[in-house]
């Protein structure tokens, strides 16, 4: 395991940065004040090839590695976390699970769209009664021969009111249980998909996150995704990924908040001498420094077994569960080290520390996470480092 970032991984690492800076920067407490969906900033991640990065060349994708993945998550997290959860679930959730279990004819038809930002995507997992508990699906798919017959409510669905597809697990055989769940490619100018109000939320608050309604809606038998029955442990294969979008997600809050709060400990006179040059403060810098660097070793280790085609399931709960905890630690570090100025939207951190928490949330609790590791941990499975299997 290596270290070094290629040219590659170096060169989108600097066009994220850059992004960010130049076009995200401006105008992100306005949208994260009046819940404004980024719009045109989508539409330049896509144009930058943002949305669809691992996604092969023949469908319209950067076909690049999990790092560089990481590396662009982290730079657009440092400013708008509306813009990278959009980026996150196209990459990790949409477009890989298209890719890695869609018929020719189903790759050719959606991915050229979801990877250039024509269209984004919403991966519909998460029910009124079943969040963690993924297998309590409400959502049906009644077989009616030569369609499906879609019925049920989704919530939490990221960019809900601006996909214009939908991944849906529903659960098409009920005696099967979990076993009977499938997925289905849903587009959402079908008539039946109703999309309810966005909801007002703590923090990423620019990006869509709506109620679903499907009232019979017609699915033909070609948009099933995968075999019949898979649909739970498509799901699961695919939040794995998606995990490690969200750590880098998380770590770019930390390393936003970090960043901010070093450089406002320097400039910040406190009784005749920089903020910083004091122990108090600088002890906090110190351990905040060491952990957003603890966040990314665990981060691109991932990255590196899930492109090695190694088993990186425990790797990804790992660096999802420490890259949370320590962005919800290190922004209320830096609201703390800004003091009063930390309280208020002018200088960021407030923002950040609201964003962070929702890192703890999805993609898999950090209890969820937990559950994963101690798994293993109990199955001996974690006996070595899991980069020496």
């Amino acid at each position: 395991m290596y270290f070094d970032l290629n040219e590659e991984n170096l060169a989108v690492r600097q066009a994220a940065r850059e992004f960010a800076q130049q076009e995200l920067l401006p105008g992100v407490i306005e949208r994260d004040t009046t819940m404004k969906f980024p719009t045109e900033q989508v539409k330049r991640m896509g144009e930058m090839g943002f949305l669809g990065m691992m996604v092969s060349p023949e469908y319209g994708g950067g076909g690049m590695d999990t790092i560089s993945y990481a590396l662009a998550m982290e730079e657009i997290s440092k400013i708008d976390n509306s813009c990278s959860v959009i980026m996150s679930v196209n990459n990790s959730l949409v477009c890989w699970g298209l890719e890695k279990m869609g018929t020719e004819a189903q790759k050719q038809k959606y991915l050229p769209k979801l990877a250039t930002g024509e269209w984004i995507g919403s991966f519909c997992l998460s029910e009124p009664e079943a969040g963690s508990d993924a297998t309590s699906q409400k959502t049906t798919a009644i077989d009616k021969g030569d369609h499906y017959l879609l019925n049920g409510t989704k919530n939490w669905i990221t960019n809900g009111g601006s996909s214009g597809l939908h991944l849906v697990m529903a659960q098409a055989n009920p005696a099967a249980g979990h076993k009977g769940i499938c997925t289905f490619i849903v587009e959402t100018s079908w008539p039946g998909v109703t999309i309810g109000a966005k909801e007002d939320k703590l923090g990423i608050r620019s990006s869509d996150t709506h109620t679903i309604m499907y009232n019979d809606v017609i699915v033909p038998k070609e948009n099933l995704l995968g075999p019949a029955g898979d649909g739970f442990k498509f799901a699961m294969k695919t939040l794995t990924g998606g995990r490690i979008g969200i750590a880098s997600q998380a770590l770019g809050i930390a390393a936003g908040a970090y960043e901010r709060a070093l450089a406002y400990s320097k400039e910040r006179m406190s009784f005749g001498k920089p903020l910083s040059s004091h122990q108090a403060i600088a002890f906090k810098l110190a351990d905040m420094a060491t952990e957003v660097e603890a966040a990314r070793l665990l981060i691109h280790r991932s990255c590196w077994m899930k492109d090695q085609g190694m088993d990186f399931t425990v790797a990804a709960s790992m660096a999802k569960l420490f890259a949370s905890e320590v962005a919800m630690r290190q922004t209320v570090e830096a609201v703390q080290i800004h003091g009063g100025y930390g309280y208020v939207k002018e200088y960021h951190v407030e923002r950040l520390m609201r964003d962070a928490k929702i890192t703890q949330i999805y993609e898999g609790t950090s209890e969820v996470q937990r559950i994963v590791i101690s798994r293993s941990i109990l199955q001996g499975q974690l006996s070595q480092p899991m980069w020496s299997n």
